[in-house]
């Protein structure tokens, strides 16, 4: 399984911009997998976003972007992306895709295949 996030760029703040997930392999075909998004600001630890199984369609949102982002997927389950609207300053950070068999989607062990990371920079 591969992933690849891309969509990251500079912002002003109250913006939006729209992250994207690709995956190759069984991640996105498998009903088990759930994808998640993670982000790590400098100096911070990761801290999860959002995620979305893709058997039932449920999605899940962190307490400090719920309301101003939403992750979502492609009818053809290729592609799961994060629209952040709304943004701030302290949304500044690397943004993760993740897959995994997971229990607890907030959990970063519990999901095995990670992407590279994506910068987003939002500018006061």
């Amino acid at each position: 399984v591969q992933l690849q996030a891309f969509g990251g760029g500079l912002v002003q703040a109250g913006g939006s911009q729209r992250l994207s997930c690709a995956a190759s392999g069984r991640a996105f075909g498998s009903a088990s997998y759930t994808i998640g998004w993670f982000r790590q600001a400098p100096g911070k630890g990761r801290e999860f976003v959002a995620a979305i199984r893709p058997s039932s369609n449920t999605t899940y949102h962190g307490d400090s972007i719920k309301g101003r982002f939403t992750i979502s997927r492609d009818n053809a389950k290729t592609t799961v992306y994060l629209q952040m609207n709304s943004l701030k300053p302290e949304d500044t950070a690397v943004y993760y895709c993740a897959a995994g068999a997971v229990r607890f989607v907030n959990r970063e062990r519990e999901y095995d295949y990670w992407g590279q990371g994506t910068l987003v920079t939002v500018s006061s």
